[in-house]
């Protein structure tokens, strides 16, 4: 844990990590805490509230354990998880933990080709599910000839074992296997900007590694009182080990909100009624809050700390931030594979627009070449963190090509591009495969797209390099407008003046298109290889 301090060079000095050899994520979570204390307060579609103490889930997943095994699961073997946020999502993964077993969270809004890729890949052996899901498993079980059980949490329907049932005959006495902190946990698979999905395996060890990560960009969480939320999917590494599994580590409480689609009115009014002290809110989230108006006289919330990651934020989103909620928004910095190790905490250092923040204490963090050699103050290149490191995952699953070709040397090579300054700044850039060369000028989306935000007609933006004879690359902007905004050319020439005279020539959106909407991945992230597929049509 991060002893707080007024300074960041102190929070360093101060800090070490501590992993033990042995180490189990499910009984971390759910059996070191008061029984008695609130752990996951839950609330349905039908607007029904329950609260789950801690000795609720350890009764729980105690009993699923017990279930798993009497199907016959061993140990390492998968299980897919495919449920909203819920309390049984939380139960599905402790007990899988618990047993032993490999934990593999599903977006409960992939289809049934992007299900059965990544559970035939995993070679799960159990699903757990709702009456939403069930048919998606039903409709590819044929295709998955290691699947042996699937438990449906939406009573008894036909294809599937009643999870309730199942739980209420089983014993609530389980012993927990003795699981090394280097043990396989969880697979979580990349989101597929880049490319085909892979499985990236986390040691049990990951929670841990997690840590810091989510301490320090929440201005040194937790703290009396602290209540954490937000609306991403618990499948999602941000959803289940940036919120659910930290808090439940620190024994503090987390809400569970099952909803169809987030709305930004709605996540004002559960920040408000249920007390949120805390949230993660991915950057597309925040940019649809900031079209709600006057929050602050419509909604009593009292927010302590927000985090944001997935993209970068601007100085537009920073000031809102510091406008409707009274604090700085600390923007953070991961991916799957090596999550939460560059950030801000506005706690015990300036937040700089623009920059992604510092390395997390305990992560040695660089901007090496393709070989693994650092770069110069300064320069571009891949942002990279050292190994070992405790976030840092085991490798793919049954990919061995795929995990060699991640790291140059010690260093992992996160697939982004940035640059480090002289006080330990790290700028994000973009994605190898995002980074737009236009004119002799290597550009990132996320200044531009920044930029774009500014401009009183946007409401989301995204920009993409398409290919040209002179400059090699030039800038498209796909733009959705806000309410009352009509597309015309006279506006897409203020918009390209807008960004010219705050960015530069070579930055400027040289080609605009307005869309209905932007495709994004179901964690949030705008997918601008579909964007420069369209692009080329």
């Amino acid at each position: 844990m991060l002893s707080p301090a007024a300074r960041y060079e102190d929070v360093v000095a101060k800090f070490s990590w501590q992993i033990p050899q042995f180490y189990n994520i499910g009984v971390d979570v759910s059996d070191r805490q008061n029984p008695n204390d609130l752990a996951i307060l839950f609330r349905d579609y039908d607007d029904q509230v329950r609260e789950y103490t801690f000795g609720d889930l350890s009764r729980l997943s105690n009993r699923f354990a017990n279930v798993l095994i009497a199907q016959g699961l061993k140990r390492e073997d998968r299980v897919g998880i495919l449920l909203p946020q819920a309390p049984e999502t939380a139960v599905s993964h402790i007990a899988a933990y618990k047993a032993g077993l490999i934990a593999v969270p599903l977006f409960i809004l992939f289809g049934e080709e992007a299900l059965e890729y990544r559970l035939a890949s995993c070679g799960a052996r159990a699903v757990v599910t709702d009456a939403t899901g069930l048919p998606k498993i039903l409709a590819i079980r044929d295709q998955l000839p290691e699947l042996r059980v699937i438990f449906c949490i939406d009573g008894p329907l036909e294809g599937a074992v009643d999870f309730h049932d199942a739980l209420a005959r089983a014993s609530d006495r389980f012993t927990p296997v003795k699981t090394a902190a280097d043990d396989p946990a969880i697979i979580i698979f990349t989101s597929g900007t880049t490319g085909q999905p892979k499985g990236a395996l986390h040691a049990h060890r990951v929670l841990l590694g997690h840590l810091p990560g989510v301490e320090f960009p929440h201005d040194f969480f937790p703290q009396k009182g602290d209540r954490f939320w937000t609306p991403a999917d618990w499948a999602w590494i941000g959803g289940l080990i940036d919120v659910l599994l930290p808090s439940l580590h620190h024994g503090i409480p987390v809400l569970a909100y099952r909803a169809r689609k987030f709305d930004p009115e709605e996540a004002f009014h559960i920040l408000a009624r249920f007390g949120i002290r805390n949230a993660f809110m991915p950057p597309t989230a925040l940019k649809m809050m900031r079209q709600v108006e006057t929050p602050r006289d419509r909604f009593d919330y009292k927010m302590r700390s927000i985090g944001s990651g997935g993209e970068t934020l601007g100085a537009e989103l920073l000031e809102w931030g510091r406008e409707t909620f009274g604090l700085t928004i600390n923007e953070f910095y991961g991916q799957t594979e090596c999550n939460l190790v560059v950030g801000n905490c506005g706690a015990c250092m300036p937040v700089r627009p623009g920059y992604m923040g510092r390395a997390v204490p305990g992560h040695d963090v660089g901007i090496v070449d393709d070989n693994g050699n650092p770069l110069p103050m300064g320069e571009v290149g891949n942002i990279a963190v050292r190994s070992p490191d405790p976030v840092m995952f085991l490798r793919y699953w049954d990919n061995p090509k795929a995990t060699a070709e991640k790291f140059a040397g010690d260093w992992l090579l996160t697939g982004d591009t940035g640059s480090l300054d002289d006080q330990g700044y790290f700028r994000y850039v973009g994605r190898n495969d995002d980074v737009i060369t236009t004119s002799g000028y290597r550009v990132g989306p996320g200044e531009i797209e920044d930029c774009l935000m500014r401009h009183p007609a946007v409401a989301l933006a995204a920009a993409v390099g398409i290919p040209d004879p002179l400059r090699t690359e030039v800038v498209k902007a796909f733009i959705v407008l806000r309410s009352g905004y009509v597309q015309s050319d006279a506006l897409v020439e203020e918009i390209q003046a807008f960004v010219k005279t705050r960015l530069a020539a070579h930055e400027y959106p040289r080609h605009v298109a307005f869309v209905d909407s932007l495709p994004m991945t179901t964690t949030g992230k705008i997918m601008r290889r579909e964007l420069r597929q369209q692009a080329g049509q």
